[in-house]
């Protein structure tokens, strides 16, 4: 491969604008947001400093080939012809999935089965057995094939152990922090916390530390990887943002034992308090005003949608009469338990898929 080349950072749809935002400030060149994701380049110590670094990326891809494929045998040909020895450590077990659309190859488990093939047959021998993910996408004839160089989604930093019901994706809650102006500075409240997602990752964001410090990658299999270069990369000194805390609190004495011990294994316990609260007992914390983000539940998987009116407006109602000078979001499904609260939200933003169903991120700027 070149020395830079395409990389690929996935993220939920609706979100792209903001994971580039992110990759911008964080250095990384010319970040675009594309359905799906942000393109950038680079080489591979940018690869390794993504899977590290960035919040929001849902996985780092390397794009390895692109070539026109317009039958199987044509796709066999070109597959053979990329240098997957320079990519691939020998004996890799590789585990391919292919995707068509609107091309005359239209067996994605067939495109598969050829790229496998051909990758394999490439790097024979049995110095590694690393669990690789190649990635084919064949769209109006145009096969890219990719390679996942971070092997476990991005969103398990390898400190969350503990999860309540239908939690945020530490990514998605990153990103919405984003959206939310969150820059590291200043208190975040989440009155509904579960195993305390929000909260832990304000407190991580204040205190400098890599999203990806506690875990492993799986570009550390491949042949390119340089462990010294990236022990150094990984030994780089935090630097806090701030010494803001945050706060969360739950009805469910469970949770916030979960959320308590998942901030310690992160790291912030000394930066995030939990405590067992209802809704009607939340009071704003000392080093305000800040930020209040709530992912609530709205009756899709957790809780009766007409029960749920009153408990947001109860949010509302506590918000507007304790919390002056803060700014709110609430992420939620509904349109209509948003309303409930009677907070002065803006437009919301952009649809996002969430387990299944697709959430919105409300806002209301400085309460009056």
């Amino acid at each position: 491969m070149d020395t830079a080349f395409e990389i690929f950072l996935t993220a939920p749809p609706g979100l792209e604008p903001l994971l580039a935002d992110e990759a911008r400030a964080a250095g990384f060149a010319a970040p675009a947001a594309v359905p799906g994701g942000v393109t950038t380049r680079g080489g591979w110590p940018e690869v390794w400093r993504a899977n590290l670094d960035l919040r929001g990326a849902g996985r780092v891809l390397v794009r390895v080939a692109e070539f026109r494929a317009m039958h199987l045998a044509q796709l066999d040909k070109r597959a053979r012809r990329v240098d997957w020895g320079a990519i691939l450590p020998r004996g890799a077990a590789l585990r391919v999935e292919a995707t068509c659309h609107a091309s005359r190859i239209y067996h994605a488990g067939a495109a598969a089965q050829r790229v496998a093939r051909a990758a394999a047959e490439a790097v024979v021998g049995t110095e590694a057995e690393a669990g690789l993910r190649l990635m084919v996408r064949i769209d109006d004839d145009l096969c890219t094939i990719s390679l996942d160089t971070s092997g476990e989604p991005l969103h398990r930093r390898g400190t969350k152990l503990a999860v309540a019901k239908a939690p945020l994706r530490e990514t998605m809650a990153a990103l919405f922090l984003r959206a939310c102006g969150f820059d590291g500075r200043g208190p975040v409240v989440d009155p509904m916390c579960g195993s305390g997602t929000i909260p832990i990752e304000a407190a991580a964001i204040a205190a400098g530390l890599a999203p990806g410090r506690a875990r492993g990658f799986a570009f550390e299999a491949l042949p390119t990887f340089d462990p010294a270069a990236f022990a150094a990369l990984r030994a780089r000194v935090s630097v806090p943002v701030s010494d803001a805390r945050m706060h969360g609190s739950d009805r469910d004495a469970g949770a916030v034992r979960m959320a308590t011990e998942n901030a310690g294994r992160a790291g912030v316990a000394d930066r995030v308090s939990f405590a067992c609260l209802s809704v009607s007992a939340l009071e704003p914390p000392a080093g305000g005003p800040g930020l209040v983000l709530v992912n609530p539940p709205y009756g899709g998987r957790i809780g009766n949608r007409k029960l749920l009116f009153g408990l947001y407006a109860a949010l509302g109602g506590v918000l507007s009469d304790r919390f002056a000078g803060w700014r709110v979001g609430i992420i939620t499904a509904d349109a209509g338990l948003a309303r409930a609260t009677g907070l002065p939200l803006a437009p919301p933003g952009p649809p996002v898929p969430h387990g299944g169903l697709s959430v919105r991120l409300w806002q209301a700027g400085s309460l009056g």
